[in-house]
């Protein structure tokens, strides 16, 4: 099962904070007490050498030392050396000077733990039975020769760290929820990045390169994410190389059993297609030195038939040299990724001259980017035969409609033509070279029957399909391409 790592992060940290926590407060529960026992004990000390100082005689009690009664919660008395109290905060001051008495005679010895003792004053823990409390008090002998007695009951320091310890519990808990919203909201935050480079990757694993890191960053991930797009464009580039070499092993291995047969087949061929130029090209210039006709309009015809007929033997040349080198491996491809929507668009620009003349009608609403792998120029040429053969059929509402479809990693390209549809028998053949389904219809044209030889050829080289499909309406010619 995948893990979340903003998951672990929340809770590792939230983990940590609640066992800080829980362990502090086993501390603050054990501890506090003992350490408000000893503060209380350092302030009944305190108040010892407050009242100490007021001077000889009758002990003053200043405005700051009653402050300072209240504030620590401390019931005094001051009596003089008979016992008779002078001064107290008590309303029991009898009962303090009383108190101070049996401290003195040691009658309260079962009930007293002395704590703290000087040459001048004692601290003790006593048990006061007739209010069933225990009491923290200190007593002693002034320098000026009064004595001094001051108390707080043991019960306000436990019930001062029973609240404390209450508090700090709720604080706790409502710092373990706040801190844990904001632990999850930074590991959100932390994590968000390497999502985006998962997300990446596994992309660059379908082969899609288009994948970058864009949230930049000067960090670690950060930097991560700027070598993940370095990567991509590096695998881009060996994958291109890949390509090309793997596709060119393959030629090469199957052009040694093919050699010698397609240059038997491209002899008879060539020798059969150029017999009718070469013909007419003899004839027509036999007849302009026989002086056959001496008007001079006939002479003009023909030069432009042997004109004419000279460019379709050049053109026939030039493809069979394309077609020659395509099938002998001699014309390397140099593969590439590229938009082929562009491409198909430029195709049509070019050829608007034609489509004009035949009045006829492209449709291609491609808008989007359609990149797919492989020899752009060589793809032109067939995108380019694929465009020209559907203008030389068009037939009925002159619509020739081009579509680019993709499909499981594969870009199937299509040009269809409205016209009459091939007739079945011709269906495998129209891919071989020199082959003519209508050959009168392609003499009028000017065509040599070698266009769609060389389509084949070239998807062939790029070890992808190409083929034809009859409709009601007309005829679709297709091809396909990888786009990963």
């Amino acid at each position: 099962m995948k893990r979340s790592i903003k998951k672990r992060i929340a809770f590792t940290f939230i983990g940590l904070m609640v066992l800080t926590l829980v362990a502090i407060g086993i501390v603050h529960w054990f501890f506090l007490g003992n350490f408000y026992f000893d503060k209380k004990q350092e302030t009944l000390v305190e108040s010892w050498n407050k009242i100490n100082g007021a001077g000889d005689g009758d002990t003053e009690i200043t405005d700051e030392f009653r402050r300072f009664c209240s504030v620590n919660t401390l019931t005094y008395a001051v009596a003089n050396a008979n016992l008779n109290y002078i001064a107290t905060n008590s309303q029991d001051g009898e009962g303090m000077a009383s108190r101070l008495f049996g401290n003195m005679l040691e009658k309260e010895k079962d009930n007293t733990k002395i704590l703290q003792e000087t040459d001048s004053y004692q601290v003790i823990k006593i048990h006061d039975r007739f209010v069933s409390m225990d009491y923290l008090e200190l007593w002693g002998i002034l320098d000026n020769g009064n004595y001094y007695i001051v108390r707080c009951p043991v019960e306000s320091i436990e019930e001062s760290a029973a609240l404390s310890n209450q508090f700090y519990m709720y604080i706790g808990f409502l710092m373990v929820l706040a801190s844990a919203l904001v632990i999850w909201l930074i590991s959100r935050k932390i994590v968000r990045p390497l999502q985006e480079l998962a997300g990446i990757s596994e992309r660059m694993a379908d082969l899609d390169f288009d994948a970058r890191y864009v949230s930049g960053g000067e960090d670690e991930i950060g930097e991560l994410g700027n070598n993940f797009n370095k990567m991509s464009e590096k695998l881009e580039t060996t994958i291109s190389e890949l390509k090309s070499a793997n596709v060119k092993l393959e030629k090469d291995i199957a052009e040694k059993t093919q050699i010698d047969e397609m240059r038997k087949e491209f002899l008879s061929n060539v020798s059969h297609e150029l017999k009718t130029p070469i013909a007419l090209i003899q004839g027509y210039a036999e007849g302009l030195k026989d002086n056959i006709s001496d008007d001079p309009e006939s002479r003009e015809f023909y030069c432009d038939v042997i004109i004419d007929e000279a460019s379709k033997m050049n053109s026939l040349v030039k493809k069979l040299l394309t077609l020659n080198q395509l099938e002998f491996g001699n014309d390397q491809l140099s593969m590439e990724r590229f938009d082929l929507a562009e491409l198909i668009r430029g195709v049509i620009q070019s050829s608007q001259i034609l489509v004009e003349q035949k009045n006829a009608k492209i449709i291609f609403n491609q808008s989007a980017p359609v990149h797919v792998w492989g020899d752009e120029f060589k793809i032109e040429e067939v995108v380019t035969n694929y465009l020209t053969n559907a203008l030389n059929h068009l037939e009925e509402d002159n619509v020739i409609e081009i579509t680019c479809r993709e499909d499981n990693g594969v870009v199937v390209t299509t040009v269809f033509n409205t016209g009459k549809p091939i007739p079945e028998e011709d269906m495998g053949k129209i891919w071989v070279k020199f082959y003519k389904v209508d050959k009168a219809r392609t003499r009028e044209y000017g065509g040599s029957g070698i266009g769609l030889s060389i389509v084949k050829a070239i998807m062939d080289a790029h070890q992808q399909k190409c083929w034809v499909k009859n409709y009601k309406n007309g005829v679709a010619f297709s091809f396909t391409l990888e786009s990963k």
